[in-house]
């Protein structure tokens, strides 16, 4: 299984239970709405809205990366991270060792107990019958790779099954099974199959994992990257947009497309004035893969009405898109792996930049690794008074990392540092000093300098990376 370092980690040391009551502080509140009240410290009701930080933002309509700089960012991106993979130079076939050492790099046992919902110890049984999941009898000299599609949204695991698991007995949100999702549309390489055919471990442009099967329909290279390539196309902008409904079609009736899909556009001579029972003229006509009978794939035309948040191409890399992009999130629960229908700190991030035509790594650890964009990376504690200097002088958009946890800058407050991020907890020193634990578990906006560990060990300590990606 990926180590726990690499994903965001939703606990990062925070609780996760509510404090008790007594060891609530008082609760703030907006003079200006005497009914909004949080335990949040340095919140005000305007600060939840994307208006109040685009309008201090600085040439907030300026376009920060043109459309050939944002391809050099991925060039680097694919070329410089381990994590990064260019689905078009993947190989028609794997050896045995290199197939075996990919299974092997995903589906690994945890180094310490793991316990399901009931309380009840993972055995060395459960393992074992995990690992005859993985089919590695199949494993030839020569292992064809193939490659598809996801037709919807669909969980990555770490083992070809849906069982969840957890650190702890009296377990959390944190399905150590969970590793990420797929999207409608994503292209993968699929490498091999479980022992019951029902599961696919696939590669995507940034993941490994298993998926079942059924998720999946599978093409030929040529097609799936000719769709893939399509130069006309949207991208999903909204957090979370729905096609319309089909009653003729019904795979492609009310789909879930998440934030960062591209979707290509149908050509013209192919879109009639009539489909599906629709005159198409008012929505956007796109094609969508779906699975037949028999696993395979086929496109199919949908609409996406003009009213839905989508644009056609990227959306131009701003300022002001950065915040509202981030914004759409807003209150979402955490889900830890992209689970809960959500997303953890780093797919929160990712799919903000993806908005943008932006691809990072999927991890926070591999993010922050990255060699794109300027970084000022931090070795030591020693080095607090030079981060409190570079955090004077950030852009909106730059992403704060402290192990297992990426924040994004949206700009500041009579000199305080505020972020987005998605996170599971709330810890922080209050202005009496008191420390105060608590929990968030969403998509949330928080000053920066409060955040800590503990009473000792603040955020700011912590930070091991800024990147401002342009």
């Amino acid at each position: 299984m990926i180590t726990d370092g690499c994903k965001c980690l939703a606990l990062l040391g925070l609780a996760l239970t509510a404090a008790c009551s007594d060891d609530r502080p008082e609760a703030v509140t907006d003079t200006d709405d005497p009914g909004f009240t949080t335990d949040v410290i340095g919140i005000e009701d305007a600060f939840l809205t994307p208006k109040y930080w685009i309008e201090r933002a600085a040439d907030g309509a300026a376009e920060l990366l043109s459309g050939p700089g944002i391809a050099r960012l991925n060039e680097q991106s694919f070329a410089t991270s381990d994590t990064m993979v260019y689905l078009g130079d993947y190989p028609d076939v794997l050896g045995a060792e290199q197939l075996l050492s990919l299974v092997q790099k995903i589906s690994r046992r945890a180094k310490g107990d793991r316990f399901y919902a009931s309380g009840v110890l993972v055995s060395d049984a459960d393992y074992t019958r995990y690992e005859a999941s993985l089919n590695r009898d199949d494993i030839r000299d020569t292992n064809p790779v193939r490659f598809g599609m996801a037709v919807t949204r669909a969980d990555m695991r770490t083992y070809p099954t849906d069982d969840r698991i957890f650190k702890t007995a009296a377990h959390s949100d944190l399905d150590r099974f969970q590793e990420n999702a797929l999207f409608p549309a994503d292209v993968v390489a699929i490498l091999h199959a479980s022992t019951d055919g029902e599961w696919l471990l696939v590669q995507s442009y940034n993941y490994l994992a298993w998926v079942q099967s059924t998720a999946i329909a599978i093409g030929s290279r040529e097609i799936v990257f000719a769709y893939k390539d399509r130069p006309e196309f949207v991208v999903i902008t909204g957090n979370k947009v729905i096609t319309t409904y089909n009653p003729h079609v019904p795979e492609i009736s009310e789909l879930q497309l998440d934030m960062g899909i591209r979707l290509p556009l149908a050509r013209p001579a192919d879109v009639s004035n009539n489909l599906h029972g629709q005159n198409p003229y008012a929505s956007y006509t796109v094609e969508l893969p779906v699975r037949n009978a028999a696993g395979e794939l086929r496109l199919e035309l949908a609409l996406i009405a003009r009213s839905a948040d989508v644009s056609v191409g990227y959306l131009p890399y701003t300022r002001d898109n950065l915040i509202s992009q981030s914004f759409k999130f807003l209150g979402e629960r955490y889900g830890w792996g992209h689970s809960y229908n959500a997303r953890d700190c780093s797919g929160f991030v990712a799919e903000i930049y993806k908005s943008f035509g932006v691809y990072l790594p999927r991890n926070s650890g591999d993010q922050s690794n990255s060699a794109i964009g300027r970084n000022s990376r931090f070795d030591g504690d020693e080095q607090t008074s030079r981060k409190l200097e570079e955090l004077r002088s950030l852009d909106i958009g730059s992403l704060i990392f402290i192990p297992g946890h990426v924040m994004m800058y949206i700009g500041e407050v009579d000199g305080e540092p505020y972020v987005i991020h998605d996170v599971a907890g709330l810890n922080y020193t209050s202005a009496s000093g008191e420390f105060y634990s608590g929990v968030l578990s969403g998509v949330s906006v928080t000053p920066l300098l409060p955040l800590g560990f503990s009473a000792d060990k603040s955020y700011v300590d912590s930070i091991k990376n800024i990147k401002e990606i342009k």
